[in-house]
């Protein structure tokens, strides 16, 4: 029998290691060809890792919550033959020391958080982040004895410590120093947790991974953006009515449905194009000006919980490309067959609140960006219609653009234009357009 190396496989330029949430196989069961191995997750998407090849699991190298860098070898398949296969190589084998340090250079490079450049301990994404929203200092997590392989830190470790600390807290003078703290604002004060009342016919439910996540982005965004809202109301009629003339033919020569998403969606690719102000990012003190405009779309996950995959590069997407876009990140988000890759690299979002019967909303800052726009329900209303031989009031399909932006860095001004632009685009569509 031979060997078969089943590696952590790339999953995007800017993701360098995942986490193990759970094998599929145990050693000894048999394995089928494209067949999910096990689930992996970094600190947005899960996904499965399947097999290249059929045969028998022999040896699982990895157990569940360790951190495995992109390449690494995390099982053995047996397979028939004679000789050892490897999987594919993208890059000559390197010791472990080399791959460790060159796999931090690419994360300092892309996204690393400057809190973590000055430590010689390697932490997770997840490890960080979960240290980012609870005010871990570095050197308090580097005082965390790790029970992952090598001593590294889990994320049960760090939870544990939080939770440790919390209920320490009232006895300790000494609060963690927050992660990040303007020279002249005094540092937040820590805030007990209230006590909740249960009885004998409550039901208590823990919070899935994603959940967990998704609460710490939501609380640190709102702690670190100062959040203001703009709302403008908008005439679609124009637009529901092409829509309505053109959807069926769109779908029988695209085999793509045209939603509202794709139009709205290109009109906010033209306006940051206008106002590549709004198309930033914050890091501290420095302003990032981002050259590609990458959309997020906030989708909802049939579980209730919320991703936003991106659309990248979306300026350059004519309507039909970008309907594409957006139903194949949609089907895929609700299929749970997200590549990590597909949520990195956003630099402005849309979300559709309209979908569930929102007139509007205050959406909450996908952080680092500095803004986000939320698209209202369409409803037939009555308005008021000028024309040459004067007003009358007429029924008009109407919205609310609601637009949350980062008034740390954008203001009034640059907030209220855009969201203005982003209305004259929908109100001057034209009927006449081919898709």
């Amino acid at each position: 029998m031979a060997k078969f190396e089943l590696k952590l496989p790339k999953m995007g330029e800017s993701v360098a290691e995942a986490t193990i949430t759970n094998w599929l196989k145990k050693v000894g069961d048999p394995i089928e060809a494209d067949e999910a191995v096990l689930e992996i997750a970094t600190d947005k998407v899960d996904s499965e890792v399947p097999s290249e090849v059929s045969g028998v699991l022999s040896e699982i190298l990895f157990n569940v919550d360790d951190v495995v860098k992109v390449g690494q070898t995390i099982a053995y398949i047996e397979v028939s033959g004679g000789v050892v296969v490897e999987a594919p190589k993208e890059e000559a084998p390197a010791s472990a020391a080399v791959i460790e340090k060159t796999v931090e250079a690419a994360q300092q490079a892309v996204s690393t958080p400057q809190d973590f450049s000055n430590s010689e301990k390697f932490f997770s994404p997840l490890v960080k982040n979960i240290a980012k929203e609870e005010g871990v200092s570095v050197a308090e997590l580097e005082s965390i004895n790790g029970s992952g392989k090598d001593g590294r830190v889990t994320k049960d470790d760090i939870l544990g410590y939080v939770a440790k600390r919390k209920e320490t807290k009232g006895t300790s003078q000494e609060a963690p120093a927050p992660v990040v703290s303007a020279p002249s604002s005094p540092a937040p004060k820590a805030t007990a947790a209230v006590p909740v009342s249960v009885n004998g016919g409550d039901e208590i439910v823990e919070m899935d991974r994603m959940r967990k996540l998704i609460s710490g982005y939501m609380v640190a965004s709102v702690q670190t953006s100062a959040h203001v809202q703009s709302f403008i109301e908008v005439d679609v009629t124009n637009i529901v009515k092409w829509r309505d003339k053109v959807k069926n033919a769109f779908e029988k020569r695209e085999g793509e449905k045209l939603t509202f998403t794709p139009i709205f969606m290109e009109a906010v690719a033209k306006a940051l194009k206008d106002f590549p102000g709004m198309n930033i990012s914050v890091d501290g003190d420095y302003i990032i000006k981002r050259k590609n405009i990458n959309l997020g779309m906030a989708a909802a996950l049939p579980n209730g919980n919320l991703i936003v995959p991106v659309i990248k590069n979306a300026d350059q997407l004519n309507l039909v490309g970008m309907a594409k876009a957006v139903n194949d990140l949609g089907n895929r988000a609700k299929a749970g067959k997200l590549k990590p890759d597909d949520t990195q690299g956003g630099t402005y979002t849309v979300t559709n609140v309209g979908t569930f019967g929102s007139v509007f909303g205050t959406p909450i800052i996908n952080q680092p960006q500095v803004g986000i726009l939320a698209l209202g329900a369409i409803r037939k209303v009555p308005a008021v219609i000028e024309t040459p031989e004067g007003d009358f009031i007429g029924i008009r399909q109407k919205m609310f653009l609601s637009h949350s932006y980062d008034h740390r860095v954008v203001d009034g001004a640059l907030g209220g234009s855009f969201v203005k632009r982003v209305a004259d685009y929908l109100e001057a569509f034209d009927v006449n357009r081919d898709f």
